[in-house]
């Protein structure tokens, strides 16, 4: 009876380290915490979570530089509900703090690729990768939590915004690299990565202002074409 409890916690103990959290260690310096990948041909599929129906994150595998497992304090963070909308953070914090909500999106996307669990390993964490200085000077008591997260990251990017006089690029430079190297160069300074960094930003905030603005106007080509289809021929 006994050898049959040891086997029994034994086997419990295998079935916890089998579903331990890992950590991707991505070649960019994020790490991205899940609990069990796969590959699927060129591809790394991690999923959020142990749940049949859990969401994942697919991540090309020449961008993964190794895994670890997580460490304890990772595995004790309560999961992120799947039910928040990330979009309903964005626009309530756009109209509470008075930035746009596309540069707000066009922000996260760079910074964390929209996971919540994103941690880079200079320390920087959750969707606008606040690091935890900034965090504590901005109130945000736990930078893993969504609402907190992006909240205390759009303060700070409106307060840079205001900064340099609504001067998107500066102040986009100014959130990756640090005001003080903004004021040291004058500008942008000349890192390859800050460079990067506001190119995919203004590129991704341009692409998303497109797309509202064919969404608003869908007829004006119909109508042009229906009123060159109906003018008389040889009419200029």
């Amino acid at each position: 009876m006994r050898r049959c409890a040891q086997i029994g916690f034994i086997g419990l103990l295998l079935a916890s380290q089998l579903h331990a959290a890992e950590m991707a260690n991505l070649r960019n310096g994020f790490s991205i915490r899940h609990e069990h990948h796969e590959t699927v041909g060129e591809t790394t599929r991690l999923y959020m979570s142990t749940a049949p129906d859990s969401g994942y994150v697919d991540v090309p595998n020449a961008q993964i530089e190794s895994f670890e497992p997580a460490p304890p304090e990772a595995q004790a963070q309560a999961v992120l509900p799947h039910t928040t909308d990330l979009k309903t953070l964005v626009d309530s914090a756009s109209d509470h703090h008075q930035v746009d909500a596309d540069l707000i999106a066009s922000v996260i996307r760079a910074e964390s690729a929209n996971n919540p669990r994103a941690v880079s390993r200079k320390g920087a964490q959750g969707l606008m990768q606040l690091m935890p200085g900034t965090a504590s000077q901005l109130g945000v008591k736990n930078s893993l939590d969504p609402a907190e997260n992006i909240d205390g990251g759009v303060r700070y990017l409106r307060d840079l915004l205001l900064l340099y006089n609504n001067d998107m690029v500066k102040a986009l430079a100014a959130y990756n690299a640090g005001p003080q190297r903004v004021q040291q160069y004058k500008g942008v300074p000349p890192y390859p990565e800050t460079h990067a960094y506001v190119a995919r930003i203004v590129k991704d905030f341009n692409r998303k202002k497109l797309a509202e603005q064919k969404q608003r106007h869908p007829a004006s080509k119909a109508v042009i074409a229906q009123k060159a289809a109906s003018a008389p021929a040889g009419s200029e």
